[in-house]
């Protein structure tokens, strides 16, 4: 994972500037954008872009028409790229959306469309949709039929309800059908990033509300594309590993409950050393008339600070058994420390989850290290 000074960097921010005063000169010479680069070490990726927006917006003296020429002329430059571009959309919503009566409003989303090829405007999209919710929908699905890709995976991603590294929309969250019409045109697109994009929204949907995801991906699986199934595998995800029956249907799994057998998990051993790895075994047998389509997972029931257990699912593997036949499995399952997990010594168990079913529990405990343990890079 790159770090922000990998991304937002002084010296890009710096070149930012100067791309700006050779292609649209301005009074201030874009010196508080300028400035700006020497306030970004201690800040985080979302933060560096606020602040040089900020900047922008203050070279500008706020004035969005006078923000949106400098914009439009610095587009002429191919220089104008990379993660410069997030701060320059982020002025730009803020700029647009600025005005009680909206008057910048539809000029500020065109020149976000302009924009986004050169990185993407999915992060700044979300101070229009706080603004004015109804208005910005509208638009992305006109940009449903945009000839750039790029354009097209901004009406799916910037209206994403869970969209990584963004700020939340309430009323994304409140009713998240209210953007299933722009995902209705884009399933079928020709792009894959248009449609993993899709694939994402829907799986944030999912989260939501399961039953609308799932009528979602069943409507769009009676008129699909060939790339159709795989989408809908990746956007019921989280609803295959919640054991959802109409998630687990849609992507092809069935049988589970009584129609199989589950022998373990198995431990090698109960008590497993920090840092170390937690090896067990199962038997899953079919023992139903008919053929089973199985998605296998196992929970490990992690001990938290609180003293209480928190149950995670991790995938096993995916097995087509015929009736009588049996799937024998084994997994090492690691507890070095990860930047994003850390691990309490203590009563801990793992269990079998089947189709969504979940079966008897075998507990170990996880002992205290020795010395310390680097984490690794989380998942």
């Amino acid at each position: 994972m790159p770090t922000a000074d990998e991304l937002i960097s002084p010296d890009g921010i710096r070149r930012l500037s100067g791309i700006l005063q050779e292609a649209a000169p301005v009074a201030s010479r874009w010196q508080a954008v300028a400035d700006s680069a020497a306030l970004l070490r201690p800040l985080g990726l979302s933060e560096r872009a606020r602040t040089v927006g900020d900047a922008l917006l203050a070279d500008c003296g706020r004035d969005y028409e006078q923000l949106a020429h400098a914009v439009r002329r610095s587009l002429t430059r191919a220089d104008l790229t990379g993660w410069m571009i997030w701060p320059v959309s982020e002025a730009v919503a803020v700029g647009a959306t600025a005005s009680g009566t909206g008057r910048h409003f539809d000029d500020g989303l065109d020149l976000l469309a302009r924009l986004t090829p050169r990185l993407t405007g999915e992060f700044a999209l979300r101070t229009f949709l706080v603004a004015d919710l109804d208005r910005t929908l509208a638009t992305a699905l006109t940009w449903t039929g945009s000839p750039d890709p790029a354009v097209r995976r901004l009406a799916s991603e910037g209206t994403r309800p869970k969209l990584p590294w963004a700020r939340q929309v309430a009323a994304l969250n409140r009713d998240p059908a209210v953007t299933l019409p722009v995902l209705d045109r884009l399933y079928t697109d020709a792009s894959p990033d248009v449609r993993r994009s899709v694939a994402n929204h829907l799986n944030d949907v999912s989260r939501l509300d399961a039953a609308l995801a799932a009528e979602a991906a069943a409507r769009w699986l009676r008129k699909p594309e060939s790339t159709t199934p795989a989408l809908v595998r990746h956007a019921m995800r989280t609803l295959v590993k919640k054991g959802e029956p109409a998630a687990l249907e849609l992507v092809g799994f069935h049988g589970g409950g009584e129609d199989v057998k589950v022998v373990g998990p198995l431990l090698s051993k109960t008590d497993v050393p920090m840092g170390g790895d937690l090896v067990f075994t199962a038997r899953i047998t079919n023992v139903s008339d008919g053929p089973v389509s199985l998605a296998i997972d196992y929970v490990v029931h992690h001990l938290k600070a609180n003293g209480r257990p928190a149950p995670k699912v991790f995938k096993l593997a995916k097995r087509r058994l015929g009736p009588g036949e049996s799937a024998d499995l084994t997994r090492s399952h690691s507890f070095r420390p990860l930047t994003t997990r850390v691990y309490y010594p203590g009563a801990h168990a793992v269990q079998l989850q089947v189709n969504g079913h979940r079966y008897d529990r075998a507990d170990f405990r996880l002992l205290k290290a020795d010395g310390p343990v680097s984490p690794e890079a989380g998942e």
